[in-house]
């Protein structure tokens, strides 16, 4: 818990200068540039240390602030306003896809172990490593968008043609206006609204990606099967996530109501979660200590249940961060690298909060915390949506918000 807190504490600061990194080294190279250093990390856990392992967490936490800012910005420039809805569907399908092949890989490689061995932990690491690798690479295979079809770009086009050859010592001023856009758009009420929409993600991606499956592991009633659970769990996670990132890509083109009716889904699937899990699992779940625990909350603990919340958190997921990063796509276009850089810093901060507090709060504590952050959430977004589409009605351009 430790790690990802000091992650994602170092993650939130770094994301204050990603919009300047973007403004100067373009998306590509920031994002081959984080992935080396996503390949370091990897590479760390083949042969540990204390000094090395918590180096490479404070790394992580840069080149993962400026990896997501660059994806946004690459994502919208590669989008029009027909597809932004349809490309950020498949991206966080393809995203999410390791949480699925990950832990099946897992789960089937280690079923019956009740040890991991050096060799088996160096394999799978290695493989990883060279996984990510290769990944990295393929970042220069993007291609480049033409200048009519960029999302925010059309304006602009003829105007950074005159302006190329002045470009490399126009990259002091690309950073410094970068960094005052990301201060101007963190108070401008959408972004404020939006916020609100934000911090959730961060307080359930923390529960779902971290106290969660503490809280499966540590049930005692599950019997011997509950650590392999934990990789079972993982696997419907991403089966809920890749179902949903697919499904409303698809659908964004075809859908006339707009985002609201995603996100009401996805709080609507939350909120039924958050129930069955506080109805199956005990309130110590989470600060168990090693031995696990006993005790029993409103019904006998059911793995079938618990399994059915892993699929429904990581559904609910894929609603807000598909909607999340189209809306900010069309409402930002002309400032895309800015508004995910503080769409990230406001995740980050509060994924940071809430891997404290999970080491102390009852689970029933933590739930409360979500449905309340969840319901204010859900009314942000709701307004910025509805503003939003008030404006198109008016035949005001999008991006004037």
């Amino acid at each position: 818990m430790w790690r990802l807190a000091i992650i994602y504490g170092v993650f939130s600061a770094s994301n204050l200068i990603t919009p300047s990194v973007v403004a100067i080294v373009g998306p590509q190279i920031s994002m081959f540039i984080s992935g080396l250093f996503y390949s370091m990390y990897i590479a760390v856990f083949i042969q540990p240390f204390p000094w090395s392992f918590y180096t490479a967490s404070v790394f992580i936490g840069i080149a993962a602030a400026v990896l997501w800012t660059a994806q946004g910005n690459c994502l919208t420039i590669n989008s029009d306003e027909h597809t932004i809805g349809r490309n950020s569907g498949i991206f966080w399908a393809l995203l999410q896809s390791s949480l699925f092949f990950g832990n099946l890989y897992i789960y089937f490689a280690w079923q019956g172990k009740t040890q991991i061995s050096e060799n088996d932990r160096r394999t799978v690491f290695i493989a990883l490593t060279v996984i990510s690798l290769v990944g990295t690479v393929l970042f220069f295979l993007i291609r480049k968008p033409d200048p009519e079809n960029v999302l925010g770009e059309e304006e602009s086009c003829d105007d950074q043609d005159m302006e190329a050859p002045e470009s490399a010592q126009n990259n002091v001023t690309k950073a410094v206006d970068a960094f005052k856009k990301s201060l101007k758009l963190c108070v401008t009420k959408e972004m404020l609204l939006l916020s609100v929409t934000t911090a959730y993600t961060g307080l359930e991606l923390t529960f779902f990606s971290g106290v969660y499956g503490t809280c499966i592991g540590a049930i005692n009633k599950f019997g011997t099967e509950e650590k392999s659970l934990i990789g079972l769990s993982g696997i419907f996670i991403g089966i809920g996530e890749i179902l949903g990132g697919s499904l409303f890509g698809l659908l964004s083109k075809s859908s006339r109501f707009g985002r609201n009716p995603v996100v009401l889904l996805g709080t609507l699937v939350h909120f039924v979660a958050f129930y069955l899990i506080f109805l199956n699992m005990p309130g110590d779940a989470p600060i168990a200590p090693m031995e696990g625990t006993n005790s029993i909350a409103y019904i006998r603990p059911s793995k079938e249940v618990a399994i059915l919340c892993s699929f429904l958190l990581g559904l609910g997921d894929s609603c807000f961060n598909t909607q999340l990063l189209s809306i900010l796509g069309f409402l930002y276009s002309e400032d895309s690298a800015p508004a995910f850089a503080v769409f990230k810093f406001v995740q980050s901060i509060c994924a940071a909060v809430a891997f404290f507090y999970s080491n102390y709060l009852l689970l029933h504590w933590q739930l409360l915390v979500m449905v309340v952050f969840g319901f204010f959430g859900t009314i942000s977004f709701f307004t910025v949506e509805w503003d939003a589409a008030a404006i198109v009605a008016r035949g005001s351009d999008y991006r004037s918000i």
